[in-house]
Parts: C-alpha cells; sequence; structure tokens
C-alpha cells in the first residue's frame, strides 16, 4: 500500500485560507464585547442551591461485565500488533490515526458532549482490574491489601503523563507519530497499569493516576449525561462538584487549557520567528529546539496559572473569600474547563473532519503491508479524501461562534460560583469584575491563535506547503490531487 504525494496526517488548515471581509481585530473586538455583555445580563441574577454533594450519583450507570473490556483489550492488542509489525509510513498504518485523530481529539470531544463513556471500553481501565489480585498480592507481597496511594502523589501521574503526550503531539511529532513508536508507548502504559492495578489497587490507580481515565473522566465533567459520575445531569452539571483542591489535580486541568493555546501559538508568525532564531543560535538544531520548545510548553503552563492566579485572588479580595491565590483560583477551575473543551473544538474541527476520512482506506489495511487488504473498495487505495467538505470561511466563523460560547459558560458558571462564595451580595458582584476581565482578555487572545492557520489577511499566501516540523501541525498542505493520498 502506498500514497502518492504529501503526508498530511498532521495538518490543522487545508487548501485556501479565508480573506477575511474586515479586519481581524473587529472580530477580537466583537466577540470580547458579546463576552461582557453576556456578564451584564448574569451579573443580577442570583443563583439558587449549592455544589452537589461529594460522591452522589446521577443517570444510568454504565453495565458491568467483560465483554465491553474484552473488546478494548483486544483492540488494544490489536492496533499495537499493527504499530509494531505494520508499515512505519505513518499515513499507511492505523495506528497513528487511531491514536493521535480519534483517542486523543475525537474522544475527549465526545465525553464532553455526552459524558464518560468510555470507562467499559478503556483497555489500561481493564487491565488495571485484572492486575487488581489480592491473591497475587498476599504471595507476592505477604498481605492481599493494596498499598495506600501516597497523598503527597496525588494525580501527578496522570498529569505528567499529559504533559509528555502532549509534547509528543505538538513537539516531537515527527517521531512520535511514527507508528513503531506510539506502539511501545501503548504497551509500555499497558504493562503499568497491570503492575499499578496489582501495586496500589484498580479504584486508586485509575482515579488518579491512569492517564486516559482521568482524562476521560475531567472531560465527561462537562457532558449532557453523567453516566453513574458525581452531578446533575445536563450540560457542565459534573463541574456543581468542583475538582480536588490538590495543586497536581489543577496542575492536570490547568494543562488541558494550556496545550490547546500552545498548539495554536506554534502557528503564529512570531514562534516562527523565535524557532528560526532557536535554530540559528543551537549546536545541534533539532535536538535542542525540540527541548527549547518543551521549556517553552512548561514556562507557559506556570505563566498562565500565574496570571490567572493574579485575577482570582483580586476576585477573592473583591469578594472578601479571606482565601490564599492557589484557594482563588481553584474556586474558579471549573469555569476553564468548557474554555478549553471550546478550543479543542475550534482549533481541531478541520482536522478531524479531514484526516477523519483516512480512517476509510485504512480499515481495509490496517497493517499498510502488500497483500493485507482486508476489505474492498472505497476501503482500499481507490479513495480520495475529500479536503473541502466545508469553505475555510464555515470553519472560521463557526471557530468564533464556538469561542464566543464558550467564554460566555465560563462567566455564567464563574457568576455561580461567586454568588455562593460572597461575604454579601455587594462584595459578590464587585467580585465578578476582575474575572470578567480575565475572560474577556483570553476571548481576544483565543481568537488571535485561532485565526492563524485559517485566515489571512492582505497578500495572498505564497502557494507552498507549509511542512510539518518541531513545534506543532502545519498550518497547510500543497493543494491538487494526491495531497492526501496513498
Amino acid at each position: 500500500m502506498r500514497w502518492e504525494g504529501a503526508l498530511v496526517l498532521l495538518a490543522h488548515a487545508f487548501g485556501k485560507r479565508y480573506e477575511l471581509p474586515i479586519p481581524l481585530v473587529y472580530f477580537v473586538l466583537g466577540a470580547a464585547l458579546v463576552v461582557f455583555l453576556s456578564f451584564l445580563v448574569v451579573l443580577p441574577r442570583r443563583m439558587a442551591g449549592g455544589p452537589v454533594e461529594s460522591g452522589e450519583e446521577r443517570g444510568a450507570p454504565l453495565q458491568r461485565g467483560w465483554a465491553a473490556p474484552g473488546i478494548g483489550v483486544a483492540g488494544l492488542g490489536g492496533l499495537i500488533a499493527v504499530g509494531i509489525g505494520g508499515s512505519q509510513t505513518v499515513a499507511e498504518n492505523i495506528l497513528p490515526t487511531v491514536f493521535w485523530l480519534v483517542v486523543w481529539i475525537a474522544v475527549p470531544l465526545g465525553c464532553g458532549l455526552l459524558g464518560d463513556w468510555t470507562r467499559p471500553l478503556n483497555p489500561f481501565a481493564a487491565l488495571a482490574r485484572l492486575g487488581d489480585r489480592p491473591a497475587a498480592r498476599r504471595l507476592l507481597f505477604g498481605s492481599a491489601r493494596p498499598v495506600s496511594w501516597p497523598a503527597r502523589l496525588g494525580w501527578w501521574p496522570a498529569t505528567l503523563a499529559f504533559f509528555a503526550t502532549a509534547c509528543g503531539e505538538l513537539v516531537f511529532n515527527q517521531t512520535a507519530t511514527l507508528p513503531r513508536v506510539t506502539a511501545w508507548g501503548l504497551l509500555g502504559w499497558a504493562a503499568l497499569s497491570l503492575v499499578a492495578g496489582l501495586f496500589f489497587g484498580a479504584p486508586a490507580w485509575l482515579a488518579r493516576g491512569e492517564l486516559f481515565s482521568v482524562l476521560f473522566a475531567t472531560w465527561g465533567r462537562l457532558g449532557w449525561f453523567r453516566f453513574g459520575a458525581a452531578g446533575r445531569r445536563g450540560l457542565a452539571g459534573g463541574l456543581e462538584d468542583g475538582f480536588e483542591a490538590v495543586p497536581s489535580r489543577m496542575a492536570f486541568v490547568m494543562l488541558l487549557l494550556v496545550s490547546v493555546s500552545f498548539d495554536g501559538l506554534l502557528a503564529t508568525p512570531l514562534w516562527s520567528r523565535v524557532r528560526l532564531d532557536w535554530m540559528r543560535a543551537a549546536t545541534a538544531p533539532a535536538t535542542a529546539v525540540e527541548w527549547e520548545t518543551v521549556a517553552a510548553f512548561a514556562l507557559l503552563g506556570l505563566l498562565t496559572w500565574c496570571v490567572l492566579g493574579a485575577f482570582a485572588q483580586a476576585v477573592a479580595r473583591l469578594g472578601g473569600h479571606d482565601v490564599r491565590p492557589a484557594a482563588a483560583l481553584h474556586g474558579l477551575l471549573p469555569s476553564l474547563l468548557p474554555i478549553a473543551f471550546g478550543y479543542l473544538l475550534a482549533h481541531n474541527l478541520q482536522y478531524l473532519l479531514i484526516n477523519g476520512q483516512l480512517l476509510v482506506p485504512l480499515l481495509g489495511n490496517p497493517s499498510g503491508l502488500d497483500g493485507g487488504q482486508w476489505l474492498p473498495a472505497p476501503f482500499d487505495d481507490s479513495f480520495e479524501p475529500d479536503t473541502h467538505l466545508l469553505p475555510s470561511s464555515a470553519f472560521w466563523y463557526g471557530s468564533v461562534a464556538v469561542i464566543v460560547v464558550v467564554h460566555m459558560a465560563a462567566v455564567v458558571i464563574a457568576h455561580g460560583h461567586l454568588v455562593r462564595r460572597g461575604r454579601d451580595e455587594r462584595a459578590a458582584k464587585a467580585s465578578e469584575w476582575p474575572w470578567i476581565a480575565a475572560m474577556v482578555a483570553y476571548t481576544m487572545v483565543s481568537l488571535v491563535l485561532m485565526a492563524q492557520p485559517l485566515v489571512k489577511e492582505g497578500p495572498a499566501p505564497s502557494k507552498q506547503s507549509a511542512a510539518t516540523g518541531v513545534g506543532g501541525r502545519s498550518s497547510q498542505v500543497t493543494a491538487g490531487p494526491g495531497a492526501v493520498a496513498r
């Protein structure tokens, strides 16, 4: 199985960019004004009730049994086998598309809309439960009881695993997306989940350590259905209970926001100039620039934490909350999750619609090896993906709408928290002004970053394709036949 033409698996925008009818600054200011007006609408409103008690479950629970976990483990095993033994050309092997497109982006978006539906199918959760055997612990450790999860460990295993995987997507993409590299990474995480289930017990590992369980459950707090999780049924119903007030949990949620913002930053002309300067100064350009980009990612996370923490502390002072900066930011943390979801959706929608089509021919020959064809046409080399499903203008206006809506949702969620938390009604209303300033500013920044790969102002860009390299996915691909071809 062979693809002719340019490799576009990791591209965000395709073909001609949309030429704005008015300057970008007008879109940015207009969106900021809409968010601010939404704040004026909700400011006088009182919010009834309080947060849902921790552990309360609503909605239909997911069915238990071994059929779904068995399917998940078998699917994981098949993907790992294909990744290791199949073609090592990214576009010819199904594993990179399934993991980096479906698991890393599409499934989180699905959880954000529906709730965490993944628990029965999660193969890493199934392996942790398989390893959670009292008899095996008694034989190996002399006690059937699992080791208590250290309080200091918190959510750091899941947080560090998310950071490492995000770096693989955004920084080391030319290496991390290779089928064999992805496959060995999944195999290593599967083995770790099995051992961690034995050592700590499945509940502790899945709640705080296992990356995908924590990731999908976090996004699931936004989803309509609770699937047995805490919170009321409805969009963002799982946020009423808040997040655990420990740095590791806060860091995980913040990374969901920062990772998509950093992905957008990598598409800006400013970053291109910075990267070029680094390459000129580096003695070993490829390796040095990659690790400098990782450092920039971590620095952006720390900077975002500090800036939002400063706004949160201003909120706490005006509201008479009498808490430290970390606690002030913790109370407002649920309002940031809708923003992270909106940016994840807007930033990747075109990527999903275009590259998702690659699954059609890949299902016909998952390994990409000659003679590995399973299904007839169109699940073969004759399939031609459509890179123009929607005009670029549709993606742009859709992105603007999504960014504005999720910031408005953030304003409403923050309002509900501050009304309940304020010393009195006057203090509660006064405390909302710093946070709306932060939301308006973040709306403007988000739209500027969103515009980079989608729209243009001034002369038309060069017809040359922007190659994927260190610092994120490419923003354009070569037009014409073979741009997305096997």
